[in-house]
């Protein structure tokens, strides 16, 4: 099959079109026949040699997938030969066959094409686990997403607008920002030339926001206490602003605030079930019926991966980058 790998740590230019086994399924996986792929920010760290591959896992970058089942362990599963899936895996998307646990696949959405399915899984399994699950928002709580526009971004402000919350967002530029408010957000707000703090405390009457998503991380912590509300949550995903912050601890005392973080990639197959489950039951029924949009910038072939990395680097894009692998 073809594939593109990781040649050696570094910039785009060193993802190569190579040629690869096609992978076998162990027990409890499918083999899946690739059409589209989603690109994500952990591919970009994975291929300069900052995110480790899980044991086991494929070499290969890409952590989402949208195809068709070829074969497969189909015991206990409802899964069979011929359909049509996406699928969040831990390696091994950038191929044109892919395993993946049978747990961690999801019909493809009514109406959706392969590109638009594969823009699903990386970001809504890590919105469901980390706005819903972990940082609990409730009902009538509001939620701040940190880079609104980026691929996690668009589907936090539909999902949890979609649940009736009351959104807001950041992001770089006044037309991200106009992005963002067409998608839900109430308010967008140009980090570039206000302060999201002023912003935040001004809009909800100086009370704060409930639970703020967060992946930038490092001097945006600090200032992210002082925008959530007692008994706000901050919920870490990412560190492109630094692994480092100063933090008023006095506050998360006074105020019960918590903080917290998370990574997917690693989690077990049945973590990762449980939130295929809650997606199913309650997302996907609002993908088929038109209330959550796959948000789709660009999608490239296969053999342009290179392209693809160097506009996920640029962030000039707003929602998902994706590879067309088959047809």
């Amino acid at each position: 099959m073809r594939a593109i790998e990781i040649e050696k740590p570094g910039g785009p230019e060193v993802l190569r079109l190579c040629e690869r086994p096609v992978p076998e399924f162990k027990a409890g996986e499918v083999l899946i026949r690739v059409l589209a792929a989603g690109v994500n920010r952990p591919d970009v760290i994975q291929r300069m040699g900052h995110y480790p591959v899980p044991p086991g896992a494929s070499d290969l970058p890409g952590l989402e997938v949208a195809g068709e089942v070829v074969d497969g362990d189909f015991a206990g599963t409802s899964l069979k030969k011929g359909d049509m899936v996406c699928a969040l895996v831990q390696g091994g998307g950038y191929a044109e066959y892919c395993t993946a646990p049978a747990a961690q696949c999801l019909p493809v959405p009514k109406g959706l094409s392969p590109a638009e399915a594969a823009s699903l899984p990386e970001t809504f399994f890590t919105v469901w686990s980390n706005v819903f699950d972990r940082a609990r928002l409730g009902e009538g709580e509001t939620l701040l997403v940190q880079g609104g526009s980026s691929g996690i971004g668009v589907t936090a402000i539909q999902m949890a607008t979609a649940f009736g919350h009351r959104v807001f967002a950041t992001a770089g530029t006044d037309e991200k920002c106009r992005a963002c408010e067409a998608l839900g957000a109430v308010r967008a707000i140009n980090y570039k030339t206000e302060d999201f703090v002023e912003v935040v405390k001004k809009e909800t009457g100086g009370r704060g926001v409930d639970v703020i998503l967060d992946m930038v991380a490092g001097p945006y912590a600090a200032r992210e206490l002082d925008c959530l509300a007692d008994d706000g949550r901050l919920v870490v995903i990412a560190l492109l602003g630094g692994a480092k912050a100063e933090l008023d601890l006095g506050q998360v005392l006074r105020r019960r605030l918590t903080v917290t973080g998370s990574t997917l990639r690693p989690r077990p197959v049945a973590f990762k079930r449980a939130i295929a489950e809650n997606l199913r039951a309650r997302v996907w029924p609002l993908l088929e019926a038109g209330k959550i949009k796959p948000v789709i910038f660009k999608v490239f072939p296969l053999e342009q991966a290179v392209e693809a990395h160097r506009l996920m680097e640029s962030s000039t894009h707003t929602g998902k980058i994706i590879l067309s692998v088959g047809t």
